[in-house]
């Protein structure tokens, strides 16, 4: 029979071997987590037996793989992911130097007109007068009397659209903030194929010229491609016949 101090001793070492196996207070430190993982190993084969749709759960984590893991015709499809968004129109580059020589000459419409020509013969002329009066009157309250310097406040103004700002931002600030697409910039961009899919309005042409055209020739397409249209590719019966791309040219090669 053992005194109450030798159970006392017995009673302090079981709590001793119970710390040191469950890692709490005045366990001895592990080495690396040398012991730590078998133990989890065998607490998660434990768990596994409990709840068998964990273990086949767990194992068919293990069988995932990230994308750029995949083998064989996984790794094509992903190479051809980044392929298309690198798309870029056929000749595009060959086309561009063509209509830069066509146009070197400068001598088209809006090379020369003065800014009492470049008006909108087609809007109403009341409207016309509307827009002038309230947005002057808005440029003084707002702006005394400049002009803004970001697309979305120039859009804010009645009568101007993104065209019209993107132009106002090169011209007047020095800033290329987009392509600037008119009725010639879009009716030659389908017409080039310079959009990935056949666009409906120049807005939407913008965004798809932006989607590829490197940025340094933002500034330089819209003047450009309004000469070309003025003078060659004309938007009813174009001069084919003495455009340097017609061998290029989707559209003059379409029946």
């Amino acid at each position: 029979m053992c005194s109450p101090r030798d159970s006392g001793l017995s009673m302090a070492a079981v709590r001793m071997m119970t710390r040191s196996r469950s890692g709490g207070p005045g366990a001895a430190p592990r080495r690396g987590g040398e012991e730590a993982a078998p133990l989890q190993r065998r607490e998660a084969a434990a768990e596994g037996k409990k709840n068998p749709s964990l273990a086949k759960h767990q194992r068919k984590t293990q069988k995932l793989k990230v994308a750029y893991e995949a083998p064989g015709h996984e790794k094509g499809e992903s190479h051809k992911a980044l392929e298309a968004l690198g798309w870029e129109p056929q000749d595009w580059r060959q086309q561009l130097e063509n209509i830069r020589t066509m146009r070197s000459g400068k001598d088209a419409p809006v090379d020369w007109l003065g800014v009492e020509h470049c008006h909108d013969p087609s809007a109403p002329p009341k409207s016309k007068v509307k827009y002038i009066k309230q947005t002057s009157a808005i440029l003084q309250q707002r702006y005394g009397g400049d002009i803004p310097a970001s697309v979305a406040e120039l859009v804010a103004l009645p009568g101007v659209g993104p065209k019209m700002a993107h132009l106002a931002m090169a011209v007047a600030w020095g800033t290329v903030s987009g392509i600037a697409v008119d009725t010639h910039v879009h009716r030659i961009a389908n017409r080039l194929r310079w959009t990935r899919t056949t666009t409906t309005s120049p807005e939407k042409t913008r965004a798809a010229l932006e989607e590829w055209l490197p940025r340094e020739l933002w500034g330089e397409i819209n003047g450009l491609l309004v000469g070309f249209g003025q003078q060659t590719c004309l938007p009813v019966r174009p001069r084919c016949g003495a455009c340097l791309n017609r061998s290029l040219c989707p559209a003059a090669q379409s029946p």
